[in-house]
């Protein structure tokens, strides 16, 4: 048996970490903060580069830890079922957790890049400036405008890193989308795909999804607990 796992937020909200469409969500409490994760604005406005470096600086993922839904994925992995991990979140938190199978759409927030002249360096030293009075540091090596190695609204995925999901996703026989929304693109086309070709769809997220019309199965239990069962559940079937 193959699956395929597709992570949004939902899966890190039992860290700590809010989500953005949820109830609770970023975007639902401040619909303006989508300004903060957008490329165009970002480079276009000191103020939202500064508005966006204090959201880092006090982020809840510097300190969260992975959940049951983390760890039950990696029980996944080293049952030898789990063909590729796509996360669309840049928290760090699978890794955390264990695994190692990890595809990462949307980058990671834990390194930084200068868009001038893709000179690198680390979150932490980013911080080290801006506590030290750069509210938005600039390069040291051209003078360029910084951001996290994420993959902000208005950027293109890397191809070689869609490649990858969309490999999985065709060769799954299980499809398991959590804590996801599954519209934004082109990661919520991945679960499309995967029935296309014949997987096994299931859904697991707390409000209604595009796709739930095409899954076998969909859950709307708290992720640390549904996902566990339904690991169980696989590496049962799978015996």
């Amino acid at each position: 048996m193959n699956v395929t796992v597709l992570t949004g937020a939902g899966i890190s909200t039992e860290s700590g970490i809010p989500d953005y469409r949820g109830p609770e969500g970023l975007w639902t409490r401040d619909p303006d903060h989508e300004k903060l994760v957008t490329i165009d604005y970002y480079l276009a406005d000191p103020s939202i580069r500064e508005r966006s470096w204090r959201m880092r600086r006090s982020s809840p993922a510097l300190s969260a830890e992975p959940n049951p839904g983390h760890h039950a994925l990696v029980d996944l992995e080293r049952a030898g079922l789990l063909r590729l991990l796509v996360t669309q979140n840049i928290d760090g938190l699978h890794q955390k957790a264990g695994s190692t199978g990890v595809v990462e759409l949307h980058g990671n927030m834990n390194g930084v890049v200068c868009v001038g002249c893709d000179a690198r360096t680390t979150l932490p030293q980013a911080f080290e400036r801006i506590d030290a009075g750069e509210p938005d540091p600039a390069c040291v090596e051209c003078g360029g405008i910084l951001k996290t190695t994420t993959v902000m609204f208005g950027e293109w995925l890397e191809a070689d890193v869609l490649g990858k999901a969309i490999g999985a996703a065709k060769r799954s026989d299980v499809f398991v989308a959590v804590g996801t929304s599954l519209q934004v693109q082109p990661a919520a086309t991945l679960a499309g795909l995967a029935v296309e070709y014949g997987a096994r769809l299931v859904i697991i997220n707390a409000s209604p999804t595009p796709y739930d019309q095409y899954a076998s199965r969909v859950v709307r239990e708290p992720i640390g607990k549904a996902l566990p069962a339904l690991v169980k559940e696989l590496i049962d079937e799978a015996r």
